[in-house]
């Protein structure tokens, strides 16, 4: 894992980046809770987050939004923090060499964060918002969601309820061979106390079905090719 210094919108961006393996390996962007809320790239989800896909061969970025760490400029209500988010993963994809896929992953704020970025880019192919606080901000804007992706929660979760969660996605529509699953964590709150263990391995079982899908109709369409 490599420490770096990106040049963003605001200046200076703090990241760690894990180089992907071989050429085409995929990517993803993970993206930390709230900075007023003592949100960075070395919370402990996030960086659980980032080891799930490190160790299923992805290259994998996280970073410090803007006014934290050694990342510059300040709290920007998340229109700002959009704005990095969608410079951070063009140096990702320039960093990796034709990645076959793109997953973001984000947490509370990050998951926020994470959604309004798959509206934006198309290239996404899979994403994962843990505990996105839809008490706090209007998730209609997934008006269609455009990729495949988790949202899963903390069944004793008091800041993002399971009743705010579950009222907010019955706005969201999703495009024709897309769908969003849900899921809970037993007995988990907001930060998933005593519960991290849980929730990775529940994102880690979604993560690898997703990719054996996918690596099974690549293996359809090469066998298909060959006749």
């Amino acid at each position: 894992m490599a420490e770096l210094i990106i040049s963003g919108p605001a200046g200076r961006i703090e990241a760690r980046y894990t180089e992907p393996p071989m050429p085409g390996a995929p990517i993803a962007l993970i993206l930390h809770p709230h900075p007023k809320a003592g949100g960075t790239m070395q919370d402990p989800i996030t960086i659980r987050m980032y080891q799930m896909f490190e160790a299923r061969g992805f290259g994998v970025l996280r970073y410090n939004s803007r006014g934290v760490g050694r990342t510059q400029g300040h709290y920007d209500n998340g229109v700002g923090e959009l704005e990095d988010a969608a410079y951070v993963l063009d140096h990702l994809e320039n960093l990796a060499e034709s990645p076959r896929y793109v997953w973001c992953a984000g947490y509370s704020f990050g998951a926020y964060i994470t959604l309004q970025l798959l509206m934006r880019r198309p290239e996404i192919d899979g994403f994962f918002a843990v505990s996105p606080p839809a008490n706090h901000f209007d998730l209609s804007f997934l008006a269609p969601c455009p990729a495949s992706g988790l949202i899963i929660i903390g069944d004793n979760d008091a800041i993002a309820t399971p009743q705010d969660v579950e009222r907010a996605l019955q706005k969201v529509r999703v495009q024709k061979g897309e769908s969003i699953e849900r899921d809970q964590v037993p007995g988990a709150n907001h930060f998933y106390s005593d519960r991290q263990d849980s929730l990775i391995e529940k994102l880690s079982g979604y993560l690898d079905r997703r990719l054996d899908e996918a690596n099974a109709q690549l293996r359809a369409e090469a066998e298909a090719d060959e006749e």
